[in-house]
């Protein structure tokens, strides 16, 4: 078991390590579109690379989500065969958002023997998921 601070330790050089091995300007927050990102995730359990719709405006998220839909077969066939879809899903503040994402199991950032295979997945499928937004952006913000 680690405290707190071995923890927080733990995860920074996580994210430094992977921010030197894959020096990238990602996208993330950059989508611009209001409430729509591109995220990493790594914690004691899995590692994930998701597309999150966070909109209080539910119109607006029923929007976008119905446009993510109907790219779905495009999405699986020529990106990420894997992609998950969460029309509903909860965040740890209790917000509810939608999520398209992919995940790895069986990871910890507490495990620097993972940390490697999750850099690996965490690039490789965000260039997927960068890829798949820069195609269809005009589709998605109008």
């Amino acid at each position: 078991m680690f405290s707190k601070e071995e923890s927080k330790k733990l995860r920074q050089n996580f994210w430094i390590s992977f921010g030197k091995s894959y020096p990238t300007k990602w996208i993330l927050y950059d989508t611009k579109i209001k409430d729509f990102s591109l995220k990493f995730h790594f914690d004691t359990s899995r590692a994930m690379v998701s597309m999150d719709i966070e909109s209080k405006d539910l119109e607006k998220r029923i929007e976008l989500w119905e446009k993510l839909i109907s790219l779905k077969s495009v999405l699986k066939e020529n990106y990420i065969e894997d992609i998950i879809f969460q029309e509903y899903t909860y965040l740890e503040n209790q917000t509810e958002i939608s999520r398209i994402y992919i995940i790895r199991e069986n990871v910890s950032i507490h495990n620097k023997n993972t940390w490697q295979e999750t850099m690996m997945f965490l690039n490789d499928n965000m260039k997927k998921f960068e890829a798949f937004f820069i195609d269809f952006e005009e589709v998605l913000i109008n």
